[in-house]
């Protein structure tokens, strides 16, 4: 009896060296994209999220004053108002088209109105000073107010210092002598002094 034995053979195939490289890096480019990608979204909501909570305020940077305002107190001149002072130009920058905004409240309704007061001269160098006045009726406005100082064509804010100026000169009042001509006396009557008691009836 024969028997034949078959041999079985077991081929395992063999990877070659490039293509498990190739696979090894292609895994670190991938899993570094996959990172970079996750840390960009992340920044990028940090950032919205930031933005939403940030003030408006913390956006504007106050800055130097660059003039100072002496504001003179009102003075009365027959029935009208004068409001005035001076501006210094305190900066190192040649300053033009200056003007005074002042707010007027109105004695009638009790509203108020805006009105730009041009300055005399409108540009000031380095340490030079212009003049502002304005001429009201007292019968139609009750008070003035300092809101700001503009410069140039398109009228924008300049940060300034005030300081007070001029007080309103003391009032004189007219003095009048008044006489008072002694009554005549009327027969019979005495004045009541003490040389001539008065005549009691």
């Amino acid at each position: 009896m024969l028997e034949s034995h078959e041999d079985e053979l077991f081929l395992t195939p063999k990877r070659s060296t490039a293509t498990a490289a190739l696979a090894a890096i292609a895994a670190v480019i991938i899993t570094a994209l996959v990172f970079a990608g996750y840390a960009l979204l992340r920044k990028r909501h940090a950032e919205d999220s930031g933005s939403l909570s940030v003030p408006a305020s913390t956006t504007d940077v106050r800055q130097p004053p660059k003039a100072l305002i002496i504001v003179d107190e009102a003075l009365l001149q027959g029935g009208n108002t004068i409001i005035g002072g001076t501006v210094k130009n305190t900066s190192t920058d040649k300053l033009e088209g200056l003007s005074v905004e002042m707010e007027l409240k109105r004695r009638k309704d009790g509203k108020t109105e805006t009105q730009l007061i041009p300055l005399q001269p409108s540009q000031l160098e380095p340490q030079q000073e212009a003049h502002y006045a304005l001429q009201l009726k007292a019968q139609d406005y009750s008070s003035a107010k300092l809101l700001g100082l503009r410069a140039g064509p398109g009228r924008q804010p300049l940060a300034y210092t005030t300081t007070q100026g001029q007080k309103r000169p003391p009032e004189r009042l007219e003095t009048k002598t008044v006489t008072v001509g002694r009554p005549a006396s009327k027969g019979g009557e005495f004045l009541n002094s003490p040389d001539n008691p008065a005549r009691v009836p």
